[in-house]
């Protein structure tokens, strides 16, 4: 397909009740703020959320937790949206708390078709509780399952109408790797432009990672 340009209201069919979802980004810089919105206005419920951290209250993701559309949140930071935390104490939300290097490569490993990643990373603590222990060559590890979802959610600074990426900065933190573990994968872009106008050697994720794209700011 070669322009994989629609609207809000296309993307938006595409969201149920009881979906997995990645959102890229951290602390808000590089999430897709209009896609998170779209959530909202659409009152979504019962998501399992994979991200990074969950934002603030009124940034990011931070607003899907605020409305309680979120059931389980598996993320490495919460610390900077209380009320994450306070859904967790209440028990109005499970949270698993992952370290940010692990959630990293779980996702890379749903991407791969790997079946897990195995970190020393939480041995002989309470992160191995529940979770497999495999000895190698006299070391422990734990085994982190691979995480893939329903649907990814990127920001990226510019993308061609075949879906190829540039990214901003740190936005290159999760998006990239998200584009690789999720079985539809939209992004939210500042600028549109012509296939063949971005330099192949500039493409961070390819076009064929990309189902939809929605534009926010110039667009060809």
């Amino acid at each position: 397909m070669s322009n994989k340009h629609v609207s809000v209201e296309q993307v938006s069919q595409s969201f149920k009740d009881g979906m997995t979802v990645m959102v890229g980004g951290f602390l808000g810089v590089g999430a897709p703020e209009l896609l998170v919105k779209a959530i909202l206005d659409k009152e979504i419920k019962d998501i399992t959320l994979i991200t990074s951290d969950t934002g603030f209250v009124d940034k990011g993701v931070g607003p899907l937790i605020v409305k309680h559309q979120v059931t389980k949140v598996i993320a490495s930071h919460v610390g900077t949206n209380a009320e994450t935390g306070r859904q967790m104490i209440a028990g109005e939300m499970l949270v698993e708390l992952v370290p940010q290097g692990t959630l990293a490569e779980r996702i890379r490993c749903g991407g791969s078709g790997l079946g897990g990643v195995l970190t020393p990373t939480g041995v002989g603590t309470i992160v191995e509780e529940n979770k497999q222990k495999l000895c190698v060559d006299g070391v422990e590890y734990l085994l982190e399952k691979a995480l893939r979802a329903d649907i990814a959610l990127l920001k990226a600074k510019k993308a061609d109408r075949a879906g190829n990426l540039i990214y901003d900065k740190s936005a290159r933190n999760f998006n990239p790797v998200m584009a690789l573990a999720a079985d539809l994968v939209i992004v939210e872009v500042d600028e549109l432009v012509e296939n063949g106008e971005i330099d192949p050697d500039e493409v961070m994720t390819p076009g064929v990672l990309v189902d939809q794209i929605i534009c926010i700011g110039g667009c060809k």
